[in-house]
């Protein structure tokens, strides 16, 4: 399997608070804190004593050891909290030719601005991927990309959607809103969710969330700004993009 090698460690969740931070006991029973790389609410994945996979790196420039980066899900598959991963496994998937959507592009960039978009507040947004330089379109392509692991609230009745976002989101809603505004003018844009969930294979949106989300993702559609969906293929020590999913936007 191609895609990004893992070595973690198993453990048991105890606990997660203050957003970024976590409890986790190992195999030996020594317990652990970790830092969280997910600023979501986890809802749907989070119980007490639920099988997790840490990354271990003891650097010193390091406040903590642990990283959490896998969680098994309630229906027993495996997710990916991690959101540092999403933007290396679809890298890796671009490079290794598995995304046909996003192929040809001779100029990849990776955390690149965009210098004809106004900054916000002094800042300007850097985007996840940039492509450029195609064998056929002359434009340049923006992709922002998103993890998506919640369980789509209709739960039972179609216990196989991931729904994004799991929380509200401004940053995600300025990405949409920005993506519409490079539509406009003349880019080729892409908003990339990732179903981070070996358990679900389609994607869906959480309305009900954050309902500007939704609006904001109207809006970017509406301008003609392309949504693309990609299942991860997912094992406790490899991730990679697997097969496309469907997107069901309402």
């Amino acid at each position: 399997m191609s895609g990004i090698s893992l070595a973690l460690t198993p453990a048991y969740l105890l606990r997660r608070w203050k957003r970024f931070l976590c409890e986790a006991r190992l195999e030996d029973g020594t317990v652990v804190r970790a830092h969280v790389p997910n600023s979501g609410s986890m809802a749907t994945l989070l119980r007490p004593d639920c099988p997790v996979w840490l990354r271990h790196d003891p650097s010193p420039r390091r406040k903590l050891a642990w990283t959490l980066v896998l969680m098994e899900t309630t229906m027993g598959g495996l997710a990916v909290v991690d959101t540092m991963l999403p933007n290396r496994m679809a890298w890796a998937g671009i490079m290794d030719q598995q995304v046909p959507e996003l192929a040809g592009y001779r100029q990849p960039r990776r955390e690149a601005s965009i210098p004809e978009l106004a900054p916000h507040d002094g800042t300007r947004s850097r985007f996840d991927l940039v492509l450029s330089d195609h064998i056929k379109d002359a434009r340049s392509c923006v992709v922002e990309i998103k993890n998506v692991t919640m369980l789509g609230r209709s739960g039972e009745e179609q216990p196989r959607q991931a729904d994004f976002p799991d929380a509200k989101t401004l940053r995600g809603r300025r990405h949409l809103l920005d993506l519409a505004h490079l539509a406009a003018m003349g880019y080729r844009c892409v908003q990339w969710y990732i179903c981070n969930r070996s358990d679900c294979d389609q994607v869906g949106i959480a309305r009900d969330i954050d309902p500007a989300y939704g609006e904001a993702l109207d809006t970017a559609m509406a301008a003609g700004v392309e949504v693309l969906c990609y299942r991860a293929a997912i094992s406790s020590n490899n991730v990679s993009i697997g097969q496309a999913a469907a997107f069901i936007p309402s």
